[in-house]
């Protein structure tokens, strides 16, 4: 069998299977019809269809378990960390669009007046608008759109801070801080996922004759079921991936769950200062 061909690549004449300059393999006059086409297209959608499917079901299904399987070296079979919790989090934004949540996109009368902070920023937020020569009423629609655009983009940044929690709660496992952040990403790929659920909600509600995003009690149990889901789900990761149990893991468990609170809140009031900066 003659396998003497030109690379396309390197025009290196060569007479293996492979190019052994650049690697390259010969083609195939079968590669232009239609049946590889369609099986590389096939292949292309399985493969990437299966490890978004197998992490979303290990994701919610088996707390803890994706984090192992990073620290195990295990690449192939799962999403990274990194890739799954930006994924989910284009899925959470385009969610809230639709149903016009505003979970991280605290408008500027809501930091004025419903915040616990509103007392302390009222002065601030005067004082950057006389800076600016303009008008509160003028100046709101400029920040809302500015720190719509900045939740989006540095919501990772509430992630990563909340890795330090574990870090300092788990101290006695020894494990490197690479493994804190791993296990606070994926916790946040699942808290973006229940926000899906929970911005969905007061849509539901109005469909069906109630006050939606109006309801102030609506909103209080959207937030407590938050806190509860992550309470939950932080014992049954916390306890696969550091190997805690008991009372200590109960009473780590609400160290942990405060923290998302705490979180939530400081990334709402950063995401303020600096659009106040920047707008």
């Amino acid at each position: 069998m003659n396998l003497s061909w030109t690379c396309p690549n390197c025009d290196a004449a060569v007479t293996s299977p492979y190019c052994p300059e650049c690697g390259e393999q010969e083609r195939s006059t079968r590669e232009l019809t239609l049946r590889p086409l369609l099986d590389q297209l096939f292949e292309a959608f399985t493969s990437i269809d299966g490890r978004l499917l197998r992490s979303f079901r290990f994701l919610i299904m088996r707390p803890g378990e994706l984090t192992i399987a990073f620290l195990k070296g295990q690449r192939k079979p799962y999403l990274g960390p990194i890739a799954l919790f930006l994924l989910i989090n284009v899925l959470f934004f385009a969610t809230e669009s639709l149903t016009g949540g505003k979970v991280f996109t605290t408008p500027l009368e809501s930091h004025l007046h419903t915040q616990p902070w509103s007392d302390v920023v009222q002065n601030m937020v005067a004082r950057s608008v006389a800076a600016r020569h303009t008008s509160l009423e003028k100046y709101a629609p400029v920040f809302n759109q500015a720190i719509a655009v900045k939740a989006r983009s540095l919501i990772i940044l509430m992630a990563l801070s909340f890795a330090l929690v574990p870090a300092v709660v788990f101290r006695r496992s020894q494990r490197p801080l690479a493994a804190h952040v791993v296990f606070s990403l994926y916790f946040y790929a699942f808290v973006l996922l229940v926000l899906c659920v929970g911005t969905s909600i007061p849509m539901v509600s109005k469909w069906l004759g109630g006050a939606g995003l109006e309801s102030e009690g609506l909103d209080h149990a959207i937030s407590i079921g938050l806190l509860i889901a992550s309470a939950v789900y932080l014992y049954a990761s916390a306890r696969v991936v550091y190997g805690e149990r008991g009372v200590v893991l109960v009473l780590k468990t609400g160290v942990l769950t405060l923290a998302v609170a705490v979180v939530l809140l400081g990334y709402r009031f950063v995401l303020l200062l600096i659009t106040l900066r920047t707008t």
